[in-house]
C-alpha cells in the first residue's frame, strides 16, 4: 500500500485481445477501477475512431437517464437506492435498454407537453374571464353615468326649448365610431406600456386599467405573475394599427 504522499507502484502494460473477448475484458478492468487506459490514436479524429457509434449510443442513453432522473426529482418522487452491482451490460442487451429508455422519454415528454398546453389554455381562460368581467363592469358603470347625464341634459333642454327636437345631429354627419382593444399585461410593465402608447399615438387614446386580484401562473416558468386588465379606446384605422402593434409587441 502506498504512503500518504506517494502512490502505489504502477507498471505500463500492453494487452492484446480478441475482438470477441475485448468487451468483456475491458468491462471487467473498468469495474476494478485500477486501470488507466492510454490513448494510442491521439492523431485520429473522433469520427474516424473505431466504436465511436457505440460510445455515442451510450452517451445518448445516459442523457435519457438524466432526463428521467430530473423529472422524478421535480415531482419529489422517492427513488430507491440500489446497492446491487449489475456490471456492464452485454452488447446484445443494449438494444433492449435503448428501446426502454426511448419509450419512457417519449411518453414523459408527451405528458409534459400536454400538461404545459393544458396549463397554458387554463391560464388563458382565466385571463379571458377577467377581461370580460372587467370590460363588462366598465361599460355598465359608464352606461349608468351616461344615462344620468343624458337625463339631466334632456331636462335642461325641455325647459329652454319646449317642443324642439332634442336628439339631432349638429351638422348632419354621422358621429365617428369609437373602437377599443382590451387585454392582459404584467403589472410591472403597465407604466412603460402606457408611456409608449401615449407617445406613439400622440395622446389620442384613452387607457383604462384594473388590477387582477389573483396571481396568474406562467406555464413556461411555473411562476405566478401579477397582471392587470387594460382597455384602450381610439378612433380611426391608423390608431388601430398602431395600438395593435404595441399590444402584440
Amino acid at each position: 500500500m502506498g504512503a500518504i504522499y506517494r502512490s502505489e507502484e504502477m507498471c505500463l502494460a500492453q494487452i492484446f485481445l480478441q475482438n470477441e473477448a475485448a468487451y468483456s475484458c475491458v468491462a471487467e478492468l473498468g469495474e476494478l477501477g485500477l486501470v488507466q487506459f492510454c490513448d494510442l490514436n491521439q492523431n485520429v479524429s473522433a469520427f474516424q475512431r473505431k466504436y465511436v457509434n457505440e460510445v455515442r449510443r451510450c452517451d445518448e442513453m445516459e442523457r435519457k437517464l438524466r432526463f428521467l432522473e430530473k423529472e422524478i426529482r421535480k415531482e419529489s418522487i422517492l427513488m430507491m437506492d440500489s446497492y446491487e452491482d449489475h456490471g456492464a451490460p452485454q452488447p446484445r442487451e443494449m438494444f433492449d435498454l435503448e428501446e426502454t429508455f426511448e419509450k419512457l422519454e417519449n411518453e414523459l415528454s408527451e405528458a409534459n407537453r400536454n400538461e404545459e398546453m393544458l396549463s397554458r389554455n387554463f391560464n388563458e381562460l382565466i385571463e379571458l374571464k377577467h377581461v370580460l368581467r372587467t370590460t363588462q363592469q366598465f361599460f355598465e358603470e359608464n352606461e349608468l353615468e351616461y344615462q344620468v347625464s343624458y337625463s339631466r341634459t334632456i331636462d335642461t333642454a325641455v325647459i329652454q326649448h319646449v317642443g324642439s327636437n332634442l336628439i339631432s345631429e349638429s351638422d348632419g354627419q354621422p358621429k365617428p365610431r369609437l373602437n377599443f382593444v382590451n387585454g392582459v399585461i404584467k403589472r410591472e410593465r403597465l407604466l412603460v406600456f402606457e408611456r409608449v402608447l401615449w407617445r406613439a399615438c400622440y395622446g389620442k387614446v384613452f387607457l383604462r386599467q384594473a388590477e387582477i386580484s389573483e396571481s396568474i401562473a406562467e406555464a413556461a416558468t411555473e411562476s405566478r405573475e401579477n397582471k392587470s386588465v387594460f382597455i384602450i379606446f381610439f378612433q380611426g384605422d391608423q390608431l388601430k394599427t398602431r395600438v395593435k402593434k404595441i399590444c402584440e409587441g
